[in-house]
């Protein structure tokens, strides 16, 4: 996936992007229970509080993990 910035500034930055657990499991390929007894276990990271008992991960959070997992199978 490319990154992104803003071009209408002269300081590039990321752009940021949370996601919800649906589109989580599909870009892992695991389950809801499975990714939060990992998130308990400390094997996956754990997301981010929106308001009430709406959470979310960052993009970038879940693309580290999976590029961890990839690399730490490579070797």
């Amino acid at each position: 996936m490319a990154e992104q910035t803003d071009r209408k500034c002269d300081n590039p930055r990321r752009i940021r992007r949370l996601i919800r657990l649906p589109e989580v499991m599909r870009q892992v390929g695991l389950g809801r229970s499975t990714i939060y007894r990992w998130m308990h276990e400390g094997q996956f990271p754990k997301p981010v509080q929106l308001g009430g008992r709406t959470v979310a991960w960052s993009q970038e959070t879940i693309d580290q993990w999976i590029d961890e997992r990839i690399n730490s199978n490579a070797n």
